[in-house]
């Protein structure tokens, strides 16, 4: 898990709004978060992570005041159980595979290739990581258009992302470009924002476009935490939903929700 106080100084707790937000949020929401930094001279300490594991810090009673999901499932969960204001869509994302050069990967081709018993297949970890939740969304679209695949990518595909004991890239690289420059996977199923940073940091890899018939998309949600300060979780909230912001997440690739 990523962890990185935003903004300079040693500002005193009042002046502090804490965030928890979903890693394929980190470089959007880093900037974002700066821009509020200074806007308001109220400092952001985020947490990135898997947004099943963040969700289940904070219903443990972990100390946050804006939760960013890569779902909305996560924080209605909170909302509901009474723990935060309800919940509001922020952006969306849209899955993507990335490839590497040996493998020759379009489009038409990637359920074939997908199911090539030659081909590695990466993806994050369902449940602790909405990631995960999505790989295995399309899953059960490749089952419907060929039954029994479904059975065959799970069991096939390797978890190397979200969990606790996951491999844990080098501070400054994206774990996307990282683990496939590792070997880890020939083909890893993840966000497009994702895959964009990864190919930024090693170009010879290829993002391929979802096909139609199995693509997935993302809904991203945020609540305020009731246990927290609700003014600047407000604040900071508002914030991410303005223009401003708004303008920030579609620069990551991100869109409206």
């Amino acid at each position: 898990m990523m962890v990185a106080g935003l903004g300079a100084g040693s500002a005193a707790a009042e002046d502090t709004v804490r965030l928890f937000a979903a890693g394929s949020l980190k470089p959007a929401l880093t900037e974002v978060a700066r821009d509020f930094e200074a806007m308001t001279g109220i400092r952001v300490e985020a947490t990135f992570g898997p947004s099943g594991a963040l969700k289940d810090r904070l219903a443990g009673g972990a100390a946050a005041d804006v939760f960013a999901s890569a779902n909305m499932e996560h924080p209605r969960a909170l909302a509901q159980g009474g723990q935060a204001l309800p919940p509001r869509p922020f952006a969306r994302n849209q899955f993507c595979a990335l490839a590497r050069p040996p493998v020759a990967l379009t489009s038409a081709t990637l359920l074939d290739r997908l199911l090539d018993p030659a081909v590695r297949v990466g993806t994050s970890t369902p449940k602790a990581d909405p990631a995960g939740d999505y790989a295995w969304e399309l899953f059960a679209k490749a089952d419907a258009l060929r039954p029994g695949s479904g059975r065959v990518l799970r069991a096939k595909a390797m978890q190397l992302t979200g969990a606790p004991d996951s491999p844990k890239p080098p501070d400054d690289r994206s774990v996307y470009g990282w683990l496939m420059e590792q070997d880890r996977a020939d083909v890893f199923l993840t966000y497009c924002t994702n895959a964009r940073l990864a190919v930024e940091e090693e170009p010879v890899l290829k993002v391929v476009a979802i096909p139609e018939s199995l693509a997935v998309g993302a809904l991203y949600g945020l609540i305020v935490l009731k246990k927290g300060n609700a003014a600047r979780g407000n604040a900071l909230a508002d914030h991410i939903l303005s223009e401003a912001g708004q303008a920030v997440l579609e620069r990551y690739g991100f869109t409206k929700p």
